[in-house]
């Protein structure tokens, strides 16, 4: 399973075509587009999301609400395009009074971006640099989501802090499973508890009236895994390093870790191995799950938990320092109409690229041609295990 993405943040449309899908799948567009509204909210969101109200339009590959195996291509319209339509043009010359970007933000592409590509302005890369591209992703990932669900798999994300407001717990690797996605969605951070969420509100005021913006940490939690998905043959074979490439991908992530991740460096290893025993029920199951329900690359069957950190948005309205592209000379840094906080956001979107990691690993082990055969394939990989653990 494949997705690529095309479209630029104001531009006519945000497009995608996703390869690779088994027919047989059923489709919900309004799972998909609860997904993409879920990416636009958040406490601390700028003036785009009040222009934009996403919803995907489907143009091939789905029939009836059923997957045909054969490429499905989505669509988003991007409302602003209407007043973008000279800036933006795909032909005819520039207009006369057209304002280049020529000072690029510190933290943004925008400055890299126009040294790699030979550009005088910062529009050219800032389009589509920009995080309005993920809306595709979590658009082409919601149909990842169905397959997974199908096998059974349930995916959730919950915000664990912004600037330094923080959610404490206890044991995040063995209660955030049954935190109430309810408790989470109705939070305007996304954050299960009401008093933090309050603490993280208060934060993302502070800044905004500092003309600052703020990131944030963040945890994805995926259930209802089996055992010995992925890999250990080779580094490309294993989830932790799939995984890790496809979160880096989102924009803004600087880190992320699987069950303690930095923490296990710092305790001995009595303290950080999960123990192994044998359940009449489930068979081998963990007593914790420090690892993240990740050991050697696969999955170990307990719950996945994934904990990204994402830095402050570079766009500030009080602007830093940069230089002047055309002048060379000290400059303030441009500015973008954009959020203080993006972090309950970003989860969303992180979500989705756990999802299509996910669901691959599923297609590999278990085949791709249809959801017949791919259940039937299941069902007897649970019974084989089952029996190996009597």
């Amino acid at each position: 399973m494949e997705f690529v993405t095309a479209g630029e943040s104001h531009g006519p449309q945000l497009v995608g075509i996703v390869s690779g899908i088994p027919a047989g799948l059923a489709i919900s567009e309004q799972s998909i587009n609860a997904d993409l509204a879920r990416r636009q909210s958040g406490y601390g969101r700028g003036g785009r999301q009040a222009i934009e109200h996403d919803r995907i339009t489907v143009l091939s590959g789905i029939r009836f609400g059923t997957t045909l195996g054969t490429p499905i291509a989505l669509a988003i319209e991007n409302k602003d395009w209407k007043n973008w339509t000279d800036r933006m043009a795909a032909f005819g010359e520039a207009p006369a009074n057209l304002v280049r970007e020529v000072t690029p933000r510190p933290g943004h592409a925008d400055l890299v971006g126009i040294l790699k590509n030979d550009m005088e302005d910062c529009r050219n890369i800032l389009e589509r640099a920009s995080a309005r591209e993920t809306a595709m992703r979590v658009a082409a990932a919601g149909i990842a989501k169905e397959f997974l669900a199908q096998m059974g798999v349930d995916i959730f994300s919950y915000v664990t802090s912004i600037g330094d407001a923080i959610f404490e717990e206890e044991d995040p690797f063995m209660d955030a499973p049954d935190y109430k996605t309810l408790d989470i969605e109705t939070s305007e951070v996304r954050c299960p508890d009401e008093e933090a969420s309050k603490r993280m509100m208060a934060a993302i005021d502070k800044a905004k009236e500092e003309g600052e913006s703020l990131g944030g940490t963040f945890r994805v939690v995926v259930t209802g895994l089996i055992p010995a998905l992925g890999g250990f043959e080779s580094g490309p074979e294993r989830l932790t390093s799939q995984l890790g490439q496809a979160l880096f991908s989102i924009p803004a992530i600087k880190g992320v870790e699987f069950g303690l991740g930095f923490e296990a460096a710092r305790k001995p290893g009595s303290h950080v191995h999960d123990e192994i025993v044998l359940d009449d029920k489930q068979g081998f199951i963990r007593t914790s799950n420090n690892a993240g329900g990740l050991e050697g690359g696969m999955t170990t069957g307990m719950p996945l938990i994934v904990t990204l950190a994402m830095k402050p948005i570079p766009t500030l309205t009080n602007p830093l320092q940069t230089v002047n592209i055309d002048t060379l000379e000290v400059a303030e840094a441009s500015k973008e109409r954009s959020d203080v906080c993006a972090v309950p956001a970003a989860a969303v979107v992180a979500e989705s690229e756990v999802a299509f990691v996910l669901a691959n690993a599923y297609l590999k082990k278990f085949g791709c041609d249809t959801m017949t055969d791919i259940k039937q394939n299941l069902q007897s990989f649970k019974q084989r295990i089952k029996t190996m653990s009597r």
